[in-house]
């Protein structure tokens, strides 16, 4: 099989440069209007094509991967998280998985760093009022729309990966005491250099922090990671920041405890079932809502869809991909 004959399916729009070098290297079938798939679309995706380009969007469960052909050997994943493929179904249809690591490490940290910037200083609110109510705003006043100072507290990290260690280099240099849960802990030299303090047990740390940033994957083990009950050992004073996937919080529950006042309020990205978001989420004026664009940067995509390319190229070459997933990774 060459690469000028192979046969791709790619299931969103991707930007253009991406797009040119899949039609140059590849028979590239593109999603010119970037209409998401249905099973239906992605089942005969799948019966047809020699790779699938999916994205974090598209649900390649067992239903879909039962039904492939016997031409699809690789899912080149367009996204580091790979939830939303059924790794074990894969595996033993004798398919490759891959996705896109690394690249969207300090995007991701950026807007991670900026929700957690905007929550405690009312900076949505205040450009909203600007932009509503623009005429009813009288000047300075010393005791409107007044926030929270960041620098002095404590910012609580679940997942101190790549982006929880970025996140943590930016958080430390605007003055926030660093802590965090992980699987492993780090090393001491990482530990050291963020002056970090390492909590074993997730319910320590979360009755101590102010900020709480989630930057841990979407795993069987976390899903519901923040359940109502571990929620409830925030302070009341408590600010929580996710960019990672909105499945790893109770998000019923923390929108009735943002309601009634038991958390201060909310940075968020993703939602546990998108692009529906609970109605309660949106209308908080203590709640930063983004339409899960935290790594979104013409740099990242880019480099996301050479990352893809690499991946198919190394494969058809009967290399092992840079990029290859194993379920024990996740």
């Amino acid at each position: 099989m060459t690469s000028s004959k192979t046969s791709i399916i790619v299931t969103r729009k991707l930007p253009e440069a991406v797009e040119t070098r899949m039609r140059e290297l590849f028979d590239a079938k593109l999603n010119e209007s970037d209409k998401p798939f249905s099973q239906k679309d992605l089942i005969d995706a799948v019966k047809t094509t020699d790779v699938l380009v999916s994205t974090v969007t598209d649900q390649i469960n067992r239903a879909v991967i039962s039904q492939a052909g016997p031409n699809l050997k690789l899912i080149a994943n367009f996204g580091t998280g790979v939830d939303n493929i059924d790794l074990d179904t894969a595996r033993n249809r004798a398919i490759t998985v891959t996705n896109t690591p690394g690249v969207l490490t300090e995007d991701t940290a950026d807007m991670t760093m900026a929700l957690i910037l905007a929550v405690p200083r009312r900076l949505v609110e205040g450009a909203r009022f600007l932009k509503d109510s623009s005429d009813q705003w009288k000047g300075w006043s010393p005791t409107w729309m007044l926030g929270n100072r960041i620098n002095g507290k404590r910012l609580g990290i679940i997942g101190m990966g790549h982006i929880g260690q970025a996140v943590a280099r930016r958080a430390k240099a605007f003055g926030l005491q660093i802590h965090y849960h992980n699987r492993r802990r780090l090393n001491e030299a990482v530990e050291d250099e963020f002056e970090a303090t390492y909590w074993e047990s997730l319910d320590q740390m979360l009755a101590r922090v102010d900020i709480l940033s989630i930057n841990c994957p979407h795993t069987p083990a976390t899903y519901h990671l923040l359940t109502q009950r571990r929620l409830k050992l925030l302070k009341p004073t408590s600010y929580i920041v996710n960019t990672a996937r909105g499945e790893v919080i109770d998000e019923n529950a923390l929108a009735r405890m943002l309601e009634a006042g038991e958390i201060a309020g909310a940075g968020l990205d993703v939602f546990e079932h998108e692009p529906a978001i609970n109605p309660k989420l949106l209308k908080a004026d203590n709640v930063v809502v983004l339409p899960h664009m935290g790594s979104a940067t013409l740099e990242g995509r880019i480099d996301m869809g050479e990352k893809v390319i690499i991946n198919i190229k190394t494969f058809l070459d009967g290399h092992n991909p840079p990029d290859r997933v194993h379920p024990a990774m996740f």
